[in-house]
C-alpha cells in the first residue's frame, strides 16, 4: 500500500492524523522520509526499547535500536513524530525523530547531569494539585519553571475542589496559587462532580497538552474526565497524606473527543531543574523586574545598597518566601548547568570562596568585638 493511498488525500486535513496533531508544517518536515517510502507517526506510548506509534495504517509496533543516541535527550519519547517503516516490515523499526517543538525536560539523579523528556511537542503543560492536601507552593514554582522552559503555556489544576467547600477558603486558595503564577491560568475542577471541566475542556482542546502532577494530585480521574470514558486506571489516595500509588506507570498519548491530544504521565516525586534559567525566570517575572532597578546589575540581592529587591521585601510588597523560592531554583539550576560548563563551575567556586571569606571575615570581626 503506497502512502499516498494511506493518506487518501494531498491535503493535511484530511491526513488520519489529524487528530492526533498532525499539520502543513508537520507534513513539509516529513516530506523528505514520504519519498523513501516511510510512514509518519506519533510516539503514543515507550516501554522498553520498543514503542507504540499511531500511523494512517492504525497503531503499530515498532523498535527504536536505529534511533538509540547517545545524547539522552534524542531518545524516543511520547508525542514524538517519527518515521516508521512500511507495511510489511519485520521486524518495524523508528528510522528517525522530526524535529521537536518543544520538550518537557526534567533532571535525571545521574551524576552525569543528564536530562530526561517526559514529553515531547507539547503546547500546554497541565500541573495538577490536590487540594485535599496542604498548597506545597514552591512545587508548583518548580513545575512552573519547567513548563516554561519547555516552550508550552503552562496551566494550573486545583483538583479536588469538592473537598473545599468553604468558598472563602477556596478563593483564598486560588488567589494564593495566582501569585505563585504570574501570567498562568488557574483552574478549580471536581472531576467527581464535573464542576470546572468546561472551562480546561475548551483549554486543551486544540493542540497537545500533558498533564503532570505527584501521585495522588488525580491526574488520571482528571484524564478520564477529559477523555469521556475510563482510559486510565484509578486509585484512591491515602487519607493520611493525599498520596497515591502509581496508577500510571508510562506516558500514554490520548486524542480528546472534543479536540486536541493529552499526555498523561506517572505522578512524579522528583522535578530536578534541567538547565532552566529562563523559566525561573518567568515564574519569578516580579523579581527579574525588580532586579533590573537595582543600583548594581550582578547585585545578589543580599546586603548591596540600592537593591530594589530586597526594598520590595523590607516594603512587604514582595514576600520573603518568594525570594527565598527564587534563589533556591537558581542555585539548584546554576549547580545543574555548572555540572557541564567548565567556565561557569570556575565562577561559581571564585563565588563560593568569596563568600566564605566574608563569612570569616565578619566572624572575627564579632569575636573581636566580644574579646
Amino acid at each position: 500500500m503506497s502512502f499516498s493511498s494511506l493518506v487518501g488525500s494531498s491535503s493535511p486535513s484530511s491526513h488520519p492524523l489529524v487528530p492526533y496533531g498532525w499539520d502543513v508544517d508537520w507534513e513539509a518536515e516529513f516530506a523528505p522520509h514520504a519519498e523513501q517510502g516511510l510512514l509518519p507517526g506519533r510516539v503514543v506510548r515507550v516501554d522498553r526499547g520498543q514503542c507504540d506509534v499511531v500511523t494512517p495504517a492504525g497503531t503499530v509496533r515498532a523498535d527504536t535500536e536505529f534511533v538509540v543516541p547517545r545524547d539522552p535527550m534524542k531518545v524516543v519519547c511520547t508525542g514524538d513524530w517519527v518515521a516508521v517503516d512500511p507495511e510489511g516490515s519485520d521486524p518495524r523499526y523508528v528510522r528517525t525523530l522530526l524535529p521537536r517543538r518543544t520538550a518537557f525536560v526534567r533532571s535525571t539523579s545521574s551524576k552525569r547531569s543528564e536530562g530526561q523528556i517526559l514529553a515531547a511537542n507539547v503546547d500546554h503543560a497541565v500541573v495538577a494539585v490536590s487540594l485535599a492536601v496542604e498548597l506545597d507552593l514552591g512545587r508548583v514554582e518548580r513545575f512552573l519553571a519547567l513548563a516554561w522552559e519547555s516552550g508550552a503555556q503552562p496551566v494550573v489544576v486545583l483538583t479536588k475542589a469538592d473537598l473545599v467547600p468553604d468558598p472563602v477558603t477556596l478563593a483564598h486558595l486560588v488567589q494564593d496559587v495566582e501569585t505563585t503564577a504570574p501570567g498562568v491560568p488557574v483552574l478549580t475542577v471536581s472531576a467527581l462532580h464535573g464542576d470546572g471541566l468546561d472551562v480546561l475542556v475548551a483549554l486543551v482542546g486544540s493542540g497537545t497538552s500533558v498533564l503532570l502532577g505527584q501521585s495522588g494530585a488525580g491526574k488520571s480521574t482528571l484524564a478520564n474526565a477529559l477523555a469521556g470514558e475510563d482510559v486510565m486506571d484509578v486509585q484512591a489516595a491515602r487519607d493520611v497524606d493525599g498520596k497515591g500509588r502509581h496508577t500510571t506507570t508510562t506516558r500514554n498519548l490520548l486524542p480528546l473527543p472534543s479536540g486536541g491530544v493529552l499526555i498523561d504521565t506517572p505522578g512524579l516525586r522528583g522535578v530536578g531543574l534541567y538547565d532552566a534559567e529562563s523559566g525561573v525566570g518567568q515564574v519569578f517575572s516580579e523579581i527579574e523586574d525588580l532586579a533590573a532597578r537595582c543600583r548594581f546589575h550582578d547585585c545578589a540581592h543580599e546586603t548591596e545598597p540600592g537593591c530594589a529587591v530586597r526594598s520590595a521585601v523590607d516594603s512587604g510588597e514582595l514576600p520573603v518566601r518568594r525570594l527565598e523560592s527564587y534563589r533556591k531554583l537558581m542555585r539548584e539550576n546554576q549547580w545543574i548547568v555548572a555540572k557541564t560548563d567548565a567556565r561557569l563551575r570556575s565562577e561559581l567556586r571564585k563565588d563560593w570562596k568569596r563568600k566564605g571569606a566574608e563569612g570569616k571575615a565578619a566572624m572575627e570581626a564579632k569575636r573581636g568585638r566580644w574579646a
